[in-house]
């Protein structure tokens, strides 16, 4: 097989369930994976026997095992660092590759030296492998504007006001290591692995869906449909240390930048700096609402929120109602 090739870094956690299908989709790919890394996080059920009974008698395949659960992100950071592969495209142990997947998003990368990382649409379904009617990037409401603004090379503006890289979807370059590791703890792997991406001026987003993506009640992670119940408990959730979160991954963000130095374009330097200094205001803001008004008046007629904040003009209401 000509071309770069790819390693599939799996990460499990008592997930014999859905473990096999995954799997064998993923033995199935037009263009083979070179390898195939599970890094399993202290199960207790049976799912490293269904990983070793899927995996045998494949070339290349590895199964790590942490007596001691890591978390999801030490867990994918031990799987990533452990593959060899020109490309790495990451995987959950619940959902179902198409075909044509690694094929597809290789090519991309073959075509493109300057691209660094690659994410998907992927069909929505249930426990049982029936489709939800819906994509990963309609359930996050993805406007054509992203997607436009993604492909133009604006990546880095638009994954700093939200992330919209699910990591199930993900295949990116191994050179990204060489600027995102260490995986901070206040970031998940995937949308710290798109930023760090975008903010080299290689990341992108294939629009089709090219997996089908599990939706049960043992997801590690997941995607939430986008219902008016679900934005209105966000509105009135207490702030809690929520803001201040903001705050610290802001900060993590603008450091690691400055420690890149010259690979860092200084218009994603500045942006991330102001993206700092809206999180550090917001997280300063008093508990009781009256006192909160003025800064986050002049904050949205700024444009602040607008640029940096998740939700938009939804935060700003949350900012100006949610209870301390």
């Amino acid at each position: 097989m000509t071309g770069p090739s790819v390693s599939v870094a799996l990460c499990t956690y008592n997930g014999a369930a859905f473990l096999d299908t995954q799997l064998r989709s993923i033995r199935a790919q037009t263009r083979p994976a070179a390898e195939i890394v599970v890094s399993d996080d202290g199960s207790a059920d049976t799912t490293v026997a269904v990983a070793e009974t899927a995996l045998a008698g494949f070339p290349d395949a590895r199964i790590l095992r942490n007596e001691v659960a890591l978390g999801v992100v030490r867990n994918f950071e031990q799987a990533v660092t452990a593959t060899h592969g020109d490309l790495i495209a990451l995987s959950d142990q619940d959902d179902v590759w198409m075909p044509d997947k690694l094929e597809r998003m290789a090519a991309r990368f073959a075509d493109d030296p300057s691209l660094l990382f690659l994410h998907t649409d992927a069909r929505l379904i249930d426990g049982v492998g029936r489709p939800a009617g819906t994509t990963l990037f309609e359930s996050l409401e993805v406007s054509r504007a992203d997607h436009d603004g993604i492909h133009a090379g604006d990546a880095f503006r638009i994954y700093l006001r939200r992330n919209l890289a699910t990591g199930a979807t993900v295949v990116f370059r191994r050179e990204l290591l060489e600027a995102a590791l260490p995986f901070p703890e206040e970031w998940v792997h995937d949308e710290w692995l798109a930023i760090i991406a975008a903010a080299l001026s290689g990341a992108d987003l294939i629009e089709e869906p090219l997996t089908d993506y599990r939706r049960h009640g043992s997801n590690q992670i997941g995607v939430a449909d986008p219902t008016l119940r679900g934005k209105a408990a966000r509105v009135l959730q207490a702030r809690g240390d929520r803001n201040r979160g903001l705050a610290r991954r802001a900060q993590v963000l603008v450091t690691r930048l400055e420690a890149l130095g010259e690979r860092i374009p200084q218009d994603a330097l500045e942006l991330a700096r102001r993206k700092r200094e809206f999180e550090a205001a917001r997280a300063a803001m008093p508990a009781a609402r009256v006192l909160r008004a003025p800064t986050v008046l002049r904050r949205a007629a700024r444009g602040d929120y607008a640029r940096f904040a998740s939700r938009g003009n939804a935060d700003i209401v949350r900012d100006l109602l949610q209870p301390a």
